[in-house]
């Protein structure tokens, strides 16, 4: 349930409500929008009836959210969420379009920083890069675990380009903080709820990625894990899901873009690698989420692609990638947006 403020409210009738709601036991989550300001309550619905919480100073009227997700919806958020990255940085409506860019795993030190450097003079926003792997294959590489996040952080005090980087495992999560800009948390972890409400407790941005075999709702539910726990700073990511389809590495929903936007107000990014799993096809489709509307690009780049420990099939060379930056450019500004 949601009560809605009238748009006189003060601060103090407002406060008056949550403090009512906390002692009934409610969960209480508060969204000061431009519009109005609407106050969550999670909880025994009949509680707020029964005690007459629509009869308090400043109350507008009480509504019921009809989706599972709560705080996630449009329903209790119609204006658009702004995460903010670092002091200079946000994604979201009306904000400059995302670029993510880096490979798959961090190799090397010389590695990921000859990347940043590269990325940074193409025009990316950020730094991505693997430091925990998750492998269908327990023989494959895994990562340099928190020797990888130190290379990544050498890259950002050249670069000032904030990291993006995955963490797996609840136990790895302090590690992870103390270098990452933006917690990842991948497609395969997606579902991995003690995971979610870890995250749900910092206040980082964290970039949740959907499942491959994943609904749209079920991507806005594992997001509603992590803001059930106070993060509001959650980042969707599309990234393909498994189809009939068998030539391209998963099939890249770019209807999810508009789709998202209609029910939440949480900024979406796209992996046109990972959606793609070949790289001559992530420059199509890169543009192709740029003009669906999406709010940023998360893209695979190496240096040396065919000797990459992992996704070099679908990374681009430092070189591809500046070209499809000048592309990306274009759409952007004939869509109205900036990079």
């Amino acid at each position: 349930m949601i009560i809605i403020m009238k748009h006189d409210a003060t601060d103090e009738q407002v406060n008056h409500v949550t403090d009512k709601l906390k002692s009934l036991g409610f969960g209480v989550h508060l969204s000061k929008g431009i519009e109005r300001t609407v106050i969550g309550a999670i909880g025994d619905k009949r509680l707020l009836i029964s005690q007459n919480v629509q009869m308090l100073p400043g109350v507008s009227e009480l509504v019921p959210i009809s989706k599972p997700y709560k705080l996630v919806s449009r329903e209790f958020k119609t204006d658009d969420t702004i995460v903010r990255i670092s002091e200079n940085l946000s994604v979201g409506a009306g904000m400059p379009l995302l670029v993510i860019a880096g490979p798959c795993s961090v190799e090397s030190k010389e590695q990921i920083i000859s990347t940043a450097k590269a990325i940074k003079a193409a025009g990316a926003s950020a730094l991505r890069g693997g430091a925990y792997k998750p492998r269908s294959s327990p023989y494959a590489f895994q990562g340099l675990g928190e020797e990888g996040l130190k290379f990544m952080a050498e890259a950002k005090k050249e670069t000032g380009l904030p990291i993006v980087t995955e963490c797996l495992d609840p136990r790895d999560l302090p590690t992870v903080l103390k270098y990452a800009d933006v917690i990842q948390i991948g497609a395969r972890n997606m579902q991995n709820f003690v995971l979610l409400r870890e995250v749900g407790k910092i206040k980082k941005p964290v970039l949740l990625k959907r499942g491959g075999g994943s609904t749209i709702e079920e991507l806005l539910m594992s997001a509603e894990y992590i803001l059930s726990e106070g993060n509001r700073n959650v980042i969707l990511c599309e990234r393909g899901i498994r189809t009939l389809e068998t030539y391209t590495r998963n099939t890249l929903d770019l209807s999810a873009v508009p789709v998202i936007k209609d029910l939440t107000h949480l900024p979406i990014v796209v992996d046109p690698s990972h959606g793609t799993g070949k790289w001559k096809y992530v420059p199509t489709m890169s543009l192709a989420a740029v003009a669906a509307g999406a709010d940023g690009l998360i893209i695979e780049v190496h240096p040396h692609p065919d000797a990459a420990l992992s996704d070099g099939p679908q990374s681009l060379t430092p070189e591809n990638f500046a070209s499809l930056m000048v592309q990306i450019k274009k759409v952007a500004q004939a869509i109205g947006r900036k990079v």
